[in-house]
């Protein structure tokens, strides 16, 4: 699988954007904000987190209310909304481009493929908001793991479309950069047992440091699992040294 890619502040009109690229999933996040809430939504004591997300093709429906819904309390957790009472954080998910079997018909996205471009959904957004300059209590990475088998015994790290077609379950977790977990959606069924185990290795993939990489790798995750929480790191690093380049 190709290494995730991405571009910093690329849309001129919006606060903050960010456009990453990964596991076949190109996503364009714009974040505007924070600005003033309109009167019926404003809350006095924090701010509004207002997430959308549109499809690569047609208007969006139930499939991207849903990513909506599992995105919105993601993002909350990361943004000192009470640093922000009465204001809105407008964040908008564009999907660019989705693997080739994504998609059933140009609209609607197949329910299990739904979690599976919830990483990149997630990554996109948190670039987009650091781009805007709007604070975060800590950074988060997310995975898409599939148990292919029928004994539980393979735990699948990012697989394809079609491998999550055929998967037993599915499963997409969050974790922050001090190992909490941030979301934990799954479909379809599994032991108590299997779920230790997706949980135990997508901990491994979202939270092992540089230091550990080589040991990741000889562990069995190697390049299908990039540690995406350094490759934003770095981005963001290399976007600052441009941004002083002129001094």
């Amino acid at each position: 699988m190709a290494p995730p890619t991405a571009e910093l502040s690329h849309l001129p009109k919006a606060d903050g954007s960010a456009n990453f690229a990964f596991g076949g999933y190109t996503i364009t996040a714009a974040v505007n904000g924070p600005v003033e809430a309109q009167r019926r939504d404003e809350n006095p004591f924090e701010a509004l987190v207002d997430v959308n997300v549109r499809p690569a093709a047609g208007v969006g429906g139930t499939a991207e209310r849903q990513l909506e819904a599992i995105l919105q309390p993601a993002l909350r957790h990361l943004i000192p909304v009470r640093n922000f009472p009465r204001c809105v954080i407008q964040v908008t998910l564009q999907v660019m481009e989705a693997p080739e079997n994504a998609y059933v018909n140009a609209k609607v996205l197949q329910p299990r493929l739904n979690l599976g471009i919830i990483p990149a959904l997630l990554h996109a957004a948190i670039l987009g908001l650091l781009t805007a300059t709007i604070p975060l209590k800590t950074v988060a990475s997310a995975t898409c793991l599939a148990i292919t088998n029928a004994d539980g015994s393979t735990v699948k790290v990012d697989p394809t479309p079609a491998e999550i077609d055929q998967a037993r379950s599915v499963h997409v977790l969050g974790f922050t950069a001090n190992r909490d977990l941030l979301l934990a959606e799954s479909e379809g069924s599994f032991s108590a047992e299997e779920w230790d185990t997706v949980l135990q290795t997508a901990e491994k993939v979202c939270c092992r440091s540089q230091e550990a990489e080589n040991d990741a790798e000889m562990g069995g995750y190697g390049a299908e699992s990039e540690n995406v929480q350094q490759f934003m790191r770095s981005v963001l690093e290399a976007k600052a040294a441009e941004g002083l380049h002129w001094r």
